[in-house]
């Protein structure tokens, strides 16, 4: 009966606190927080968050576009445009002429202008790695961090008619291609446009290798100047190659370049006559 009794008790208090509790009401107390107010005299944080938010709806609307150097490549002088026109035409071209001619410049213009074209499937650029007369020693690194000083130049020329992440997403598809002359040994290049620049530092059985690796649709261009030769004047085969290739027919042209076309500092051409 304790027990009962207890229980009892216990619901009908339960029962009665309910009962007071149904009747209250809230209020809200003067003088209290109010979030409006308080957004209110904080307009430079309410200004922030929009913003934030603004920026966060603009990019899922508009992705970011990459950038790109889009240049209308055009000649400077008479034998630059024999230059594109020998390219345009001919399968095998040599540029032959002295520093500032715009020979590298041109070619590489030229081979990403028929790649972003579709006409062909890749770009092979390669140089020999001869030093310009110093000795640097061994350099550290995989093959590519050793051959990077020599092939710079490429890479420039390269950034220069694209964005860095153009370049650096082309070689990594495979459709640009850096290497080093002594790597083409038994390839055929098909579907690419090759540019060979610095042939003056190859030899004669080097520049012999290196056109026979041309494939079907395919296009090079041999890049150089006699006159700087690296190597021992009877060791460069440039001159030799460009006067044996010159009396052939067919889709073969050789430009031969002068003091007059050079584009850089007026000062080169000058420095040309008397060097």
């Amino acid at each position: 009966m304790g027990k009962r009794s207890a229980v009892r008790r216990v619901r009908a208090e339960f029962q009665g606190r309910r009962d007071r509790d149904a009747g209250v009401q809230l209020s809200v107390i003067e003088g209290g927080w109010d979030p409006l107010a308080h957004d209110e005299r904080h307009p430079r944080k309410r200004k922030r968050t929009q913003q934030v938010a603004n920026d966060q709806t603009y990019q899922q609307r508009e992705p970011q576009r990459d950038q790109s150097y889009v240049k209308n490549v055009a000649p400077k002088t008479e034998g630059q445009a024999r230059l594109m026109e020998s390219i345009d035409r001919a399968n095998l071209v040599l540029a032959l002429g002295p520093a500032g001619t715009g020979k590298t410049y041109l070619a590489i213009a030229k081979a990403v202008e028929a790649l972003r074209a579709g006409k062909v499937g890749r770009i092979v650029l390669c140089r020999p790695a001869v030093d310009a007369g110093e000795n640097i020693g061994f350099l550290p690194g995989d093959m590519e961090e050793k051959l990077a000083p020599y092939l710079r130049p490429l890479y420039d020329a390269l950034q220069d008619r694209m964005s860095a992440k153009q370049v650096k997403a082309m070689i990594a598809e495979g459709q640009i291609e850096i290497a080093s002359v002594g790597f083409m040994r038994g390839r055929t290049l098909n579907n690419a446009f090759i540019v060979v620049d610095e042939a003056q530092n190859c030899t004669y059985v080097q520049l012999k290798m290196i056109l026979t690796r041309l494939g079907w649709n395919s296009k090079m261009v041999v890049t150089g100047d006699p006159a700087q030769s690296d190597l021992l004047p009877e060791l460069s085969g440039l001159a030799t190659i460009a006067d044996r290739i010159e009396s052939m027919s067919g889709d073969i042209g050789v430009v031969r370049l002068s003091q007059t076309d050079v584009v850089r500092h007026p000062l080169v051409a000058q420095m040309l006559d008397v060097l």
